[in-house]
């Protein structure tokens, strides 16, 4: 049978509740709780939202983790943007953690309301950022945003990113 693979978003989710401010701290807690709980993966924020996260990824590297890994979250390059030059990406690489998952969109509204680019654009940005990181951090996840509504609206769009993804070298969707 093939290991299923457990990935826990809490303190990123979690912290974007109302009224909830995890410290430092409080997140290296938690950190900790979900390594003894056998979590195979940890997503412990986004290093380029604010100054908290980025400290944390500083205090996880000296945690003594039995089971998990610490992931790093955020976005593809901005478009316009080189892969190299992109803040977000540099943040993640300097979070030194062992995995990076980073989100891209696959649903059209998104790609032509949001980042005001083409799909094919779109691919691209996800294929060479996700290139660009692998270059640096051991695994790369790809989080497809909005996939089910961007199937749902245009399939074989929505699966072409997923094959670019993996063309760009992700480790994972």
């Amino acid at each position: 049978m093939k290991k299923i693979f457990l990935y826990d978003a809490t303190l990123r989710e979690g912290n974007q509740t109302e009224d909830i401010s995890l410290s430092v701290e409080d997140k290296l807690r938690i950190t900790q709780r979900l390594d003894d709980l056998g979590i195979d993966f940890i997503e412990g924020g986004w290093p380029s939202s604010n100054p908290k996260d980025f400290a944390y990824f500083k205090e996880a590297r000296l945690q003594r983790l039995r089971h998990a890994a610490v992931a790093a979250f955020g976005s593809t390059a901005k478009p316009g943007v080189a892969a190299a030059s992109d803040r977000n990406l540099n943040d993640l690489i300097n979070a030194q953690t062992d995995v990076v998952t980073i989100f891209g969109k696959t649903w059209d509204i998104h790609i032509r309301d949001v980042l005001k680019i083409t799909p094919d654009q779109n691919l691209k940005l996800i294929e060479t950022s996700i290139a660009y990181l692998k270059k640096h951090v051991r695994k790369v996840f790809f989080d497809a945003e909005h996939f089910f509504d961007g199937y749902k609206a245009h399939p074989a769009y929505a699966l072409k990113v997923l094959r670019h993804a993996l063309r760009g070298g992700a480790d994972c969707l």
